[in-house]
Order: C-alpha cells, then sequence, then structure tokens
C-alpha cells in the first residue's frame, strides 16, 4: 500500500507498483485541473485486499464527509457497488481511470465543482521516490485460471515506443537515475516496427542506447514463459546498467498445479533461466499456496525448487478463489489453515536463501541507489543501511558491504 499526496490531490493506492504509479498519474491529471479530492486505487487480487480497500474508503469518508472520494482500480471495477452506497464515493471503472472528463463529470453529479475541503487523515505530505515507474503496457491475454486482473484490466495493450522513450527521458532529465518498467504483463510487450516484432527485449536495448542518462534499468515482475526472458538475462550479464535481478510471477514449483493453473512456464522453464543466469542473476519469486488440488506432495515440488533454485525473496500468500475465474469452482479446495502454514514454509526457505546470500554480499563493493535516512538498493534490490553522513535520496554510489542486520545489508561509502 503506498501513500502519496499531489499538492490539493490526496491518494491511496493499494497492490502492485502499476496501481502505485497510476495513482501517481491521476493525481497530477487532477491535480493540474484544479480539482480537490482523495483518489483511491483498488485491488481484487484476493479477498482480502478487496475487504482492505472498502475498509479504508468508509474510513476516508468518515473522516472527510465533505470531500469527494474517487475510487478505482480493479476492486471498484469487479464490485462498484461495494463503494457506491459509501457517502462522498464516486466510482471510476479501469478503463475510465484516465479519462479527466469522467471525473469531472463525477464532480458535478456531487455538486462538488467548487468544493475544496480540507483532507485529513493518514496521508503522506510528500513522497519522492528514487526510482521512477514507467508504464510500457495494460492488460494480459492469458487465461491462468485463478487471475481476476486480467478480466477486470482487459486485453494487452503495449504503448508506443515515443511515448515509452517520452517518460523516460522526462524522468531522467527529473532527476531519476533508475528506472523501472512495469506492466499487467510487461514480459509480453510487443509491437511491430517496420513488419517485425518490437519485444521487451528490444525495448530494454533501445531505451539504454537511446537514453545514455539511464544509470539503472530494471524490470518489474515478468512472466518466466516468456522467450524474450533468455535475451534480457544476456543483456543483465554484459550490460551494467541493466540490474541483474527478476521477479518472477511463477505461481507455484509444480508441474501438475502449473497445468491446472494455465500457466505457460514449467519448472524446466525456471531451471534452464537459473542455469542461463550462472549466478549472475538473481531471482524472487511469486508463490500462490493452496491452491485447489495441491496435495503436501504437490506442495514440496515447489519447497524443493525453492531450496534447488534458491531465490532470494518469495512473496507467497493464500489462495482466494475469486469470482468470475474458473479456479473458484475448482474441485478439492485447500483448507484456509494450511495453506497459511504452507506460506510460513516456503517464505522460511526463501529467508535462508536471503540470508546465505547476503552472507556473500559482505566485503564486496556495490553500487546502490540511496532512497531516504541513508538507506540504500543494492543491484540485486537489497536495502543497505550506509553508516556515516546524511546522502540525499537518489544518490547512486559505491558501498563497501561491511555486515548484516537482520535483513538488511550495513556498509560505508567506499572511498
Amino acid at each position: 500500500m503506498v501513500k502519496m499526496q499531489e499538492k490539493n490531490i490526496k491518494t491511496l493506492s493499494f497492490g502492485c507498483r502499476l496501481n502505485a504509479m497510476e495513482c501517481e498519474r491521476i493525481g497530477g491529471m487532477l491535480s493540474r485541473a484544479g480539482v480537490c479530492a482523495v483518489v483511491v486505487n483498488t485491488c481484487a487480487v484476493t479477498a482480502e485486499a478487496e475487504r482492505q480497500c472498502g475498509q479504508a474508503v468508509r474510513k476516508i469518508a468518515r473522516e472527510n464527509p465533505n470531500a469527494i472520494i474517487f475510487v478505482t482500480g480493479c476492486a471498484a471495477t469487479r464490485n462498484p457497488g461495494l463503494f457506491e452506497k459509501i457517502p462522498g464515493a464516486a466510482v471510476i471503472p479501469n478503463e475510465k481511470k484516465m479519462d479527466l472528463d469522467v471525473y469531472l463529470g463525477k464532480l458535478s453529479q456531487k455538486n462538488r465543482g467548487n468544493s475544496c475541503p480540507e483532507i485529513v487523515g493518514n496521508f503522506d505530505t510528500e513522497n519522492k521516490l528514487s526510482k521512477k515507474f514507467i508504464q510500457i503496457q495494460n492488460g494480459c491475454n492469458h487465461d491462468c485460471t485463478y487471475c481476476v486482473t486480467r478480466l477486470l484490466r482487459g486485453p494487452a495493450v503495449s504503448f508506443e515506443y515515443d511515448e515509452i522513450l517520452a517518460n523516460v527521458r522526462a524522468a531522467t532529465a527529473d532527476g531519476f537515475g533508475e528506472i523501472v518498467l512495469t506492466g499487467v504483463d510487461a514480459a509480453s510487450y510487443v509491437r511491430v516496427y517496420d513488419g517485425r516484432p518490437f519485444l521487451i527485449s528490444d525495448l530494454c536495448r533501445r531505451l539504454l542506447k537511446d537514453v545514455p542518462e539511464i544509470e539503472r534499468l530494471r524490470l518489474s515482475s515478468v512472466d518466466p514463459a516468456v522467450p524474450a526472458i533468455r535475451d534480457i538475462i544476456e543483456m543483465m550479464k554484459s550490460e551494467h546498467r541493466f540490474m541483474p535481478h527478476l521477479h518472477l510471477s511463477m505461481q507455484s514449483g509444480s508441474d501438475t498445479i502449473l497445468h491446472a493453473m494455465r500457466r505457460r512456464h514449467t519448472a524446466d522453464t525456471v531451471r534452464d533461466l537459473a542455469r542461463l543466469s550462472n549466478g549472475s542473476v538473481s531471482f524472487s519469486w511469486d508463490i500462490i499456496c493452496g491452491f485447489p488440488g495441491e496435495t503436501d506432495e504437490l506442495f514440496n515440488e515447489t519447497l524443493e525448487l525453492a531450496r534447488e533454485l534458491k531465490p532470494i525473496r518469495i512473496h507467497a500468500f493464500p489462495f482466494s478463489p475469486r469470482p468470475g475465474t474458473v479456479a473458484a469452482n475448482m474441485p478439492n479446495p485447500v483448507p484456509r489453515n494450511i495453506a497459511r502454514a504452507r506460506v510460513h514454509k516456503i517464505t522460511a526457505v526463501a529467508d535462508e536463501n536471503l540470508r546465505k546470500f547476503m552472507e556473500r554480499q559482505v566485503g564486496n563493493v556495490c553500487r546502490v541507489l540511496v532512497e531516504s535516512d541513508n538507506i540504500a538498493r543494492t543491484p540485486d534490490d537489497i536495502p543497505v543501511k550506509i553508516g556515516g553522513a546524511p546522502i540525499p535520496p537518489r544518490t547512486i554510489c559505491d558501498v563497501k558491504i561491511t555486515g548484516i542486520d537482520n535483513t538488511v545489508l550495513v556498509g560505508s561509502v567506499s572511498g
């Protein structure tokens, strides 16, 4: 969950980084139009995420009875009735979330076009991120049985290169040294130029060439089934500005479960990517625990794959049946308590992987991006606490890793 403020706009984003980036864009659009409001960008990936969104909007409405609350995103699109009954709330579906006229129309309907009440609540007054997230596509064309996001975001649309290039150049001109490319299915990015497909690997290569001011380029979550990921790994091994870390939307390490999910990769697909990286690229995974039909034996296949390939982080969460998806009606559901226990088990494996990985970093010098309060990020996206004098956010510098403090590396600026 990310909180921020854009002058006369306060925003609250749930879920993925793409939601946070969209919230920033919406806030800027409304602020420039002179609108005073709260914007909540919701998430529907799980029932719990949807519940939290509704709870947050109700709290904002209680604390700000005279404010208009624009509620958009996946939960608002899937279940608008959850929010429409909340006083002051105006639902904006996903397909209209970047249309200023829709927001202005809602303001007019609520008779609040000239209202600018003071908005209270737990909102940050300012959010200065050290890295800039750039959206390169939206939507998804795949049919994973558990996923409601593809139903709410619509089919895949890859943005024009010139649009992405302009956004990246604006970000570097604004002082951002690290660019993160993101989307619902970023790895499947494709345009056609001069009769040839222009893939995610081509996009990254061109950006690094056309914008030499990029000091660090990073990808958000990617689908391991996309063939272009192999080219991405080769690029990471040879281009120091391309951060050598990939977050894979794995979901399971069992081929049986992956087939039931209609995922397009297998465990061997991910083994091949790890072999190709040859230790030069680190990985993190998303894992769903307790998918229907996941026996102890099948879950153990995922556990063993995590021990074998050693992803340094695993974002694991219990399966949540989403209405309208195939998996919501699949037989052999896994009890919630078992799914949660599996989350703890695989998270413990990832924690051990991370600890051993961090131990190997002690004594090394690495180039980091400073975020705030002298906390920086390594190329593998591990936090580093830098001792000594305060360092301004967005600074990129060399740091000697001297130790470990729980899940944070400790270091000092290398002279």
